[in-house]
């Protein structure tokens, strides 16, 4: 004895199933368009100004004027801290999530950071 569908019902789940890989689809494409690292980025200036750069995008270079000798990442990944202000050179920390970084004495201040993806 065999069970048969009526239409109506296959059409329905067909429909459903066609919803939900368009709906992942368009997920899936929109994901890299706008990403932030979630938290602030804060510094502190050598006149101990403190700046917060709430959830920063993912992508590009991130300048830090004047100059930063403190840095705190709330964020929930990792940034790269440069001394030029366009994240380039060698002179680079990393400085993972929840962490802080301060600058040695004599030494020139965090002027950029990138962030790890």
């Amino acid at each position: 004895m065999s069970v048969t569908v009526p239409d109506h019902h296959r059409r329905r789940r067909l429909g459903g199933a066609a919803g939900a890989v368009l709906l992942a689809l368009t997920v899936s494409g929109c994901s890299g368009m706008g990403r932030t690292a979630v938290g602030p980025v804060t510094y502190t200036t050598e006149r101990h100004a403190e700046i917060s750069l709430d959830s920063p995008s993912v992508r590009g270079c991130h300048r830090l004027p004047p100059g930063a000798h403190e840095v705190h990442n709330g964020t929930l990944v990792d940034v790269v801290l440069h001394r030029s202000r366009d994240c380039t050179g060698r002179d680079t920390t990393y400085l993972a999530t929840r962490l802080t970084d301060f600058t040695a004495p004599r030494t020139e201040p965090w002027r950029s950071f990138t962030v790890v993806h």
